[in-house]
């Protein structure tokens, strides 16, 4: 196994630039290459931070087809860090699978602390939090009838990722399946300038977000369902 760390996993800032570390600006400034969810959101934040480095595209539609050239070119010495576009890599974006095969070829891997959206949201929630379950984005059509059905039997709090469009749907879905009167928060544009977290059963949740105009990336939490001796 390889004494120095040949890939970094590298969070960036969901939103406001501050929360960015001084270990991550330090590792960004000493990496041979960054390899980037999108290089033009990735090099503005390099641009910001007075970084000048390489940048190599890394996205879902293609990390299948570079893992092998990625893993070699570490093998060889290079030494790279990976970002997504907002957050830690690998949570609900890509990574998962570079991590894999650089752990399967003895390519050392660090991932740094930080950013990530749905541990403020859980926070800032109220629901229990010692014990949850992070669902990410729920599948889109199929499989997720089946999903939603399972999840309703879930007694943990549950946290979902979701795009402003489709918000109220899913909202309207969550209800439907879990029960209008289950407690609920929707935390959006987390760390921004206009960053709102609403409480509220998730019936009270729909009717407050088919009012008005969403924008931002989008954090749902949803209470357990609740145990006999608590109803």
């Amino acid at each position: 196994m390889p004494s120095t760390t040949s890939l970094f996993l590298v969070p960036t800032p969901i939103g406001n630039l501050e929360d960015i570390t001084y270990r991550a600006v330090k590792i960004l400034q000493q990496v041979d290459v960054i390899l980037a969810e999108d290089t033009r959101t990735t090099g503005q934040l390099l641009k910001h931070l007075g970084i000048s480095k390489p940048l190599q595209s890394h996205h879902a539609f293609n990390e299948h087809q570079t893992l092998t050239g990625l893993v070699k070119r570490m093998q060889h010495g290079e030494v790279m860090a990976l970002v997504s576009d907002a957050g830690t890599p690998a949570i609900s974006d890509p990574g998962f699978l570079l991590v894999r095969a650089c752990l399967q070829n003895g390519v050392k891997v660090e991932c740094l602390p930080g950013p990530t959206a749905f541990v403020p949201a859980l926070v800032n929630s109220g629901l229990p939090n010692d014990r949850f379950v992070f669902e990410g984005f729920l599948p889109q059509k199929k499989g997720r009838h089946t999903r939603l059905t399972q999840l309703a039997e879930e007694e943990r709090t549950m946290i979902f990722y979701e795009s402003p469009h489709r918000l109220v749907k899913s909202l309207g879905q969550l209800a439907e399946y879990f029960g209008p009167e289950r407690p609920a928060s929707v935390s959006r544009e987390l760390t921004k300038l206009f960053e709102e977290t609403v409480h509220g059963t998730l019936q009270e949740l729909s009717a407050y977000f088919s009012a008005k105009t969403v924008k931002g990336e989008i954090v749902i939490v949803v209470g357990g369902k609740p145990d006999r001796k608590d109803k």
